[in-house]
């Protein structure tokens, strides 16, 4: 038995502190990826909890033929789906900034090339969020996360050739948004 699975069944038994060691397991990689969906810290932190508190009131419905993870995603993205439809709240600039965290370097000590990373990843990012939601959901979930195309087909409960189109058509609507500011940028740099 997994350790998600004795989590589960001790949290089914009544066992409160297996579920919050399901949550600290989780919580933060979550909190990351919806950052990235939603642009928000705070709607992020909404979702996640809110997502949470799901899980657990629906615990006795999860079948275990997928892992926990993926059918917590699935109830995370729901919810940020939901969410978005009702138009909540916009990022700011500030809280698109606050998605850049330090970019690894190569190890080179330049000044120079560690401002144009910060650059790009500030580029990457704003673009990110120009994005519809259902495209910057599946870059964030194969992109940033890792998931293969089976685990998002699940998460998002579409089948694989669904998600192997919308991640194309995804990354060519990034490479659009990205070419003229990456082209501006290698401009600039040459003089």
């Amino acid at each position: 038995m997994s350790d998600d699975a004795s989590l589960i069944a001790a949290s089914l038994a009544g066992d409160n502190a297996a579920f919050g060691r399901l949550v600290s397991a989780y919580q933060d990689r979550l909190f990351n990826s919806l950052l990235r969906v939603l642009g928000s810290r705070e709607d992020a932190a909404d979702i996640v909890q809110d997502a949470f508190v799901q899980a657990y009131t629906k615990l006795n419905t999860f079948r275990g033929g997928s892992a926990f993870y993926t059918w917590l995603y699935r109830i995370a993205f729901n919810l940020a789906m939901s969410h978005a439809r009702r138009g909540k709240r916009t990022a700011s600039l500030d809280d698109r900034k606050s998605l850049v965290g330090d970019e690894p370097m190569d190890g080179r000590p330049t000044v120079d090339s560690g401002m144009m990373q910060q650059e790009r990843a500030e580029l990457v990012h704003a673009a990110l969020g120009e994005l519809s939601l259902e495209y910057r959901q599946i870059l964030v979930l194969r992109e940033i996360d890792g998931c293969s195309y089976d685990e998002i087909a699940e998460i998002l409960d579409v089948p694989v050739g669904t998600v192997r189109s919308r991640l194309f058509r995804a990354r060519m609507e990034m490479k659009e948004l990205l070419s003229p500011r990456l082209h501006f940028e290698r401009i600039v740099d040459t003089r």
